[in-house]
């Protein structure tokens, strides 16, 4: 008997990897680029063909209502994108990841309506799941000693021979992808790093300001809409891509728009103020400057963590191709980093 078809929207040629997380499906890759009406009149007519049809979409890169088009004929879909844990190497230079997330309701970071991950956020009993809750301790603790992050390209190095000794209060400021989805699903405001950095620095005249622009731009793999240049009188500007962990060394508050390097400063107990509303904002952990009207509970770090670490995404091992939870998962990518520093 064949696999049942799994029908893959969205997903760029080098992302073959997918296959490995579906052994038992049998992957149809749709083209990007598409003629006129070939969806309406080709493709929809394949995916009712076959009663196990399953359908995944690359964050919004499928067709448009294709989402609604599923849920009309009962077809099994989600959106997928990268996991909070990814890899060594930076997504765009075409790294398979080691997670990624499968959200039937939205992409994770849309701030608009409700998504897979918001509502284990919003109605997880935490409290009766003892186990769940040791665990995330134990892996939070992990994941900071060994001072891993969602991608793991930066250097390491002394901080301190950077930003100088510390004579005041140190503001970080993280900088993103200015195009990228998660700032225009997720901000309700137009904002580029510039605004933040500026914004930051108005309301820390006396603290030193430091802004990292994203890894992407400082390797050249994604371009700066706002010239950090701008912002110079104002603020210490990163150069080299350092790692996170490095870089939150020393610092007392961080700004971002709706990076995920907020929660992993959230992690280490530095305030984090967002001006966008990613997934760990209104949780009553962050300085909130979008209100999300959805989010009406108080939860803990660990509880965050449990949510978008444990419950929440899917993990891969690289080399055995077998599903893995989040304790392998850091061993792998600890293991991948020191090889990595050993070339």
């Amino acid at each position: 008997m064949s696999f049942p078809p799994l029908f893959l929207f969205g997903f760029n040629k080098w992302k073959t990897f997918i296959r490995d997380w579906f052994p038992d499906h049998e992957p149809r890759f749709v083209r990007l680029k598409q003629w006129p009406f070939e969806y309406e009149l080709y493709w929809k007519r394949l995916l009712l063909r076959d009663p196990r049809t399953r359908v995944l979409a690359w964050q919004y890169k499928g067709p448009p209502k294709l989402k609604e088009f599923c849920a009309r004929h009962r077809i099994p879909f989600n959106y997928v994108e990268d996991g909070f844990l990814r890899s060594v190497a930076l997504g765009a230079l075409r790294v398979p990841p080691l997670s990624l997330a499968f959200d039937a309701q939205d992409m994770y970071f849309n701030a608009n309506g409700p998504t897979d991950l918001e509502d284990i956020l919003r109605t997880y009993d935490f409290e009766s799941d003892d186990a769940l809750m040791h665990r995330a301790r134990a892996t939070r603790e992990q994941l900071l000693a060994s001072r891993l992050s969602k991608y793991n390209s930066g250097h390491s190095l002394d901080i301190a021979s950077i930003y100088g000794k510390k004579t005041g209060k140190r503001v970080l400021v993280i900088g993103q992808v200015e195009r990228d989805a998660s700032i225009a699903y997720g901000c309700s405001k137009k904002m580029t790093n510039n605004d933040l950095v500026r914004l930051a620095s108005l309301e820390n005249p006396a603290a030193q300001i430091i802004y990292k622009p994203h890894p992407e731009v400082l390797k050249g793999t994604a371009k700066a809409k706002s010239d950090p240049e701008l912002v110079r009188d104002i603020a210490l500007i990163l150069q080299q891509d350092i790692s996170l962990a490095d870089a939150l060394e020393t610092i007392d508050h961080v700004y971002t728009i709706t990076s995920l390097a907020g929660f992993e400063a959230l992690l280490r107990g530095i305030n984090v103020t967002t001006a966008g509303c990613p997934f760990y904002s209104g949780w009553g952990l962050t300085d909130d400057r979008q209100p999300n009207q959805r989010r009406n509970r108080k939860l803990t770090i660990d509880q965050i963590f449990a949510a978008a670490y444990i419950l929440y995404p899917r993990y891969l091992d690289p080399v055995t191709k077998a599903p893995i939870e989040i304790e392998q998962a850091l061993e792998v990518l600890a293991r991948m980093r020191a090889e990595q520093i050993a070339a």
